[in-house]
């Protein structure tokens, strides 16, 4: 081991700096790691996404250790897709953290400016107008087809359906739950798979609507349903 290698593992703090030089070295063509210089942005995707969930239910247990782990875990996933960019000169980490810092001057114009924001949804208010106006998203479709398809697809629905409603357009009503489980059920008689799945997606989507009107989150709601179901489920294998 030459002293510059040496000299890494008799550390004992690190920066974001450091994390970043490591990676590079990791993916160097010559003498980084086998694997670590082999992935591309396609082949470690799921792994920020795995990432992200551990980083949530590190969250949810309330466990500050295992939040500081799975953090780094995260920033590690962020060097590593910004080191591929930069090895074909796209950017760099100084552009990502340039961007961020950036749009978070630009979107709190109460701080930055002369906005007269007082309260959490005047703020957020103003942040979604920025934001449409930012990426031209005025209307309602180039700002429904803004929505990633990669997000879980209740947290999507609502999310359609939220900003559907800052464009005056509502997605639910009170008839609208009570038709789609009647076509779903008459469906399900038939025995007519393609209509069970299509009125299967359309009761999800207004309950995902429906979630969003009573200021409730769907996919939290489901969370605590299905962790109601499986707590419970000893209970109702015995019944």
């Amino acid at each position: 081991m030459d002293e510059q290698l040496r000299a890494w593992t008799e550390r004992e703090r690190f920066t974001m700096d450091d994390l970043c030089a490591i990676v590079a070295l990791l993916r160097d063509p010559a003498d980084g790691c086998p694997w670590d210089k082999e992935q591309t942005h396609a082949s470690i995707r799921k792994n920020f996404i795995e990432e992200t969930y551990e980083v949530v239910d590190a969250i949810d247990l309330c466990d500050s250790a295992l939040l500081c782990e799975e953090l780094g875990d995260v920033l590690l996933q962020v060097a590593l897709h910004t080191q591929m960019e930069t090895e074909c000169g796209a950017f760099t980490m100084e552009d990502v953290c340039t961007g961020i810092c950036k749009k978070l001057i630009a979107r709190h114009p109460h701080i930055f400016g002369e906005s007269g924001a007082r309260t959490p949804d005047e703020v957020l208010g103003a942040w979604e107008r920025i934001k449409r106006r930012e990426k031209h998203r005025e209307g309602l479709a180039e700002d429904l087809e803004s929505i990633p398809r990669a997000l879980p697809a209740l947290m999507r629905a609502q999310k359609a359906a939220k900003r559907a409603a800052q464009h005056g357009v509502s997605c639910s009503d009170a008839e609208t739950l009570p038709r789609d489980v009647d076509e779903l059920r008459k469906a399900a008689q038939d025995g007519d798979s393609g209509q069970c799945e299509y009125w299967l997606g359309e009761l999800l989507f207004h309950a995902a609507a429906a979630a969003h009107a009573l200021g409730c989150d769907a996919e939290e709601a489901l969370t605590r349903a299905t962790g109601h179901f499986i707590e419970l489920a000893d209970d109702r294998q015995a019944d």
